[in-house]
């Protein structure tokens, strides 16, 4: 498989991905991968992740069923990043947006704003943790 050989990944051996949405291109979410979840994704055809708080793979939506499908990867000039085009079940974002993008910074009103509606509720997908978080971070 040449994808990996051409990759460059970081010194913990991880590479960040930006994950955007087929349909109109908007970002979803970034996440970091790993060999191994390079391999998989390409493999299957559905994106796979590195889990740095929990130091393992997993597929992309494997708790909530939001999986992502792969539609196209590219790489930057430099083999240091990847962008994964992709057809996205349900949400990308934990907190139940369909994009971990869903703020937006007015610079005149030094504030931010939500410019989607959230889709799902965290606490129905992934049940609710002490002090209120659901269980979920990005990747799952």
């Amino acid at each position: 498989m040449q994808l990996p050989e051409k990759i460059r990944f970081n010194s913990d051996g991880l590479v960040p991905a930006i994950i955007y949405d087929a349909a109109d291109n908007r970002p979803l979410t970034l996440c970091y991968m790993n060999r191994e979840a390079v391999e998989a994704t390409v493999k299957t055809g559905k994106v796979h992740v590195f889990r740095r708080s929990l130091g393992k793979m997993m597929i992309k939506g494997e708790t909530s069923g939001h999986i992502q499908e792969v539609k196209e990867i590219a790489i930057d000039c430099e083999g240091n990043s990847l962008a994964i085009k992709v057809d996205q079940r349900i949400a990308a974002c934990h907190t139940g947006y369909r994009s971990c993008y869903f703020m937006r910074y007015d610079p005149a009103a030094d504030a931010f704003y939500i410019d989607e509606d959230r889709i799902f509720d965290p606490d129905d997908v992934y049940g609710k943790r002490e002090g209120g978080e659901s269980e979920e971070k990005n990747g799952g």
